[in-house]
C-alpha cells in the first residue's frame, strides 16, 4: 500500500498565516502540520508517499525534499490548477500499485486510526474504504447513508433534519485503481471543481463496494487559525519534556518543557510546562511562560515578557516588558517593548474574528491576535482581542489597534503637543531656577 497527501491548496481562511506558507507547513508543537500524518504513515509501515502540492510548493519540497530523513520515500506532484480533490487525487493514477490510502495534508489523527482502516480494508478488500465519524450537527458535512457498512448514498451539506444519518466523511480514504477510472468520468461540480464524492458517487451507482469504517479515534481538521492553537494544545499536552540547551541558576521550570539545542533560558525565568521551545532561542530574564506556548527556531523573548498558550514561529522577537496572550506571531516578527496582545473582551463575550470578510463568532473566550510574517510593533502598542494583522505592516508607537490591517500597510497615532515655557506661565521663577525648599 502507498500513500497520496493533498497538500495543494493555500488555506484562504488561515489567513494571514498562509500568505507566506502552505497551510499544512503552518507549525504546531515542533513540527508542520503535514508531517504529523507523513510520521502516521510511516508508523503503519507505509513508506512510500506522493505529496500533491501547489501553493508554494517550494516550501514543502525544500523541507521534506525526499523524505529519508523522516524514513520514508517522498515523490511529489504538482497539481497546477486547484480544480478539486478528485483533480488532486487523479495524481496518483501512475503511482499506485494496488491500493492508495489518501489523506488530507491539513489533519492530524490518531495513528490508531490508520493502523484500523488498513487492517480492515486487507480483510474485506473493497473498492473504496472511507473513514465515518459520529457528530451532533452533519450538516456541514458530506453525510452518508448506510447499509450495512456498505455505503449507499452520499449527500452533500443536507438541512440537519433531512441527513440521512449523524455519519459524516472524515476525507481519509483506501483506494484500489477503479477510483481512477471513476475520476476520469467526474463531472465538474456547481463549485467549478472535481469533487471526489461525485467521483464515489459513480462507484456505488458502478455496483462497486464502497465501505464505511466508522471510528471513535481522534480526527482534528485544522481550518481557521484559532483551530491552530487549540490543536497546538492538545500536542503540546502529550509531549516528553527534555532538556537539552542550557538552563541558568535562578530559572524555574515546572512541568513538561522541552528545550532544544542551543538555547538558553537566562535567570529569573519561571515556565509553566507544557512548553517547546525550539533551537538557539534566547528567553529572558525575568520573564514568565505560561503553559501550551510553542516558540519556533531562534525566538528571542526579552526581559519580564509574560507569553500565554501562544504560537511565536521562527527568529521573531519580543522585547522587554511585553504580553502575548493565546495569540500567534507569524515568522521574523519584532514585537517592541512595552507591547500589549489582549486577549479578552470587556464584556467576557466569545471573541469574533474576520474569515473570508465575514465576522465569525470564534466560541473562545480567550483570544488574542493572528499575526502574519515580518509585523513590526511600536513601543507600548496595544491589539485587541481577534485582531488580525497582514504580513510585513507596522504598528506604531502607542497604537491601540482594534481593527484589522491588511498587508503592508502602517498605522500610526497622530499626538497633539501642547509645549509651553515654564517661565512665561510662572512655573520657573524669573531670578532661577525654581527651589521649593
Amino acid at each position: 500500500m502507498k500513500a497520496i497527501i493533498l497538500s495543494a491548496g493555500e488555506g484562504t481562511r488561515m489567513r494571514p498565516l498562509t500568505l507566506t506558507k502552505p497551510k499544512t507547513m503552518l507549525p504546531v508543537a515542533g513540527k508542520p502540520i503535514i508531517q504529523y500524518n507523513i510520521e502516521a504513515l510511516r508508523d503503519c509501515g507505509i513508506e512510500d508517499i506522493l505529496l500533491v502540492v501547489g501553493y508554494k510548493e517550494e516550501i514543502v519540497k525544500d523541507y521534506f525534499k525526499d523524505g529519508s530523513q523522516l524514513g520514508v520515500n517522498i515523490s511529489y506532484a504538482t497539481q497546477s490548477k486547484l480544480e478539486g480533490t478528485a483533480d488532486a487525487i487523479g495524481y496518483g493514477k501512475d503511482f499506485i500499485k494496488d491500493s492508495l490510502i489518501t489523506l488530507n495534508g491539513d489533519i492530524i489523527l490518531d495513528v490508531e486510526i490508520l493502523s484500523e482502516i488498513i487492517e480492515d480494508y486487507e480483510k474485506s478488500k473493497p473498492d473504496t474504504l472511507i473513514v465515518l465519524t459520529e457528530v451532533e450537527d452533519p450538516s456541514a458535512f458530506g453525510v452518508v447513508e448506510l447499509d450495512g457498512d456498505k455505503i449507499i448514498n452520499i449527500v452533500e451539506k443536507p438541512k440537519k433534519e433531512e441527513a440521512p444519518s449523524n455519519l459524516i466523511n472524515t476525507g481519509i480514504y483506501i483506494f484500489n485503481k477503479d477510483i481512477f477510472d471513476k475520476i476520469e468520468k467526474t463531472e465538474i461540480s456547481p463549485r467549478g471543481e472535481y469533487e471526489i464524492t461525485d467521483s464515489l458517487s459513480l462507484q456505488i451507482a458502478d455496483g462497486k463496494v464502497v465501505k464505511g469504517h466508522k471510528t471513535t479515534k481522534e480526527w482534528m481538521d485544522i481550518g481557521k487559525p484559532w483551530e491552530l492553537i487549540e490543536i497546538n494544545e492538545e500536542l503540546l499536552n502529550h509531549i516528553e519534556g527534555e532538556i537539552i540547551g542550557t538552563v541558568e541558576e535562578g530559572a524555574t521550570i515546572h512541568g513538561e518543557v522541552f528545550l532544544d539545542e542551543g538555547s538558553l533560558i537566562r535567570s529569573g525565568v519561571y515556565i509553566e510546562g507544557p512548553v517547546y521551545i525550539g533551537k538557539n532561542c534566547d528567553i529572558g530574564p525575568n520573564s514568565y511562560i505560561r503553559g501550551n506556548s510553542y516558540f519556533g527556531d531562534n525566538v528571542h523573548i526579552g526581559n519580564a515578557v509574560e507569553i500565554k498558550n501562544s504560537i511565536i514561529m521562527e527568529n521573531t522577537n519580543v522585547s522587554h516588558l511585553s504580553y502575548v496572550g493565546d495569540s500567534i506571531l507569524g515568522s521574523n516578527c519584532n514585537i517592541a517593548a512595552g507591547t500589549n496582545i489582549a486577549n479578552l473582551r470587556f464584556d467576557n463575550k466569545t471573541v469574533k474574528t474576520t474569515i473570508k470578510n465575514k465576522r465569525t463568532d470564534t466560541g473562545r473566550r480567550k483570544l488574542g491576535a493572528i499575526v502574519g510574517d515580518s509585523v513590526k510593533t511600536g513601543i507600548n502598542s496595544s491589539l485587541s482581542p481577534g485582531v488580525k494583522i497582514g504580513v510585513r505592516s507596522t504598528i506604531g508607537s502607542g497604537v491601540l489597534l482594534y481593527e484589522d490591517l491588511e498587508s503592508d500597510m502602517r498605522v500610526l497615532v497622530r499626538q497633539e503637543h501642547i509645549i509651553q515655557n515654564k517661565k512665561e506661565t510662572g512655573q520657573v521663577p524669573l531670578g532661577g531656577v525654581h527651589n521649593p525648599k
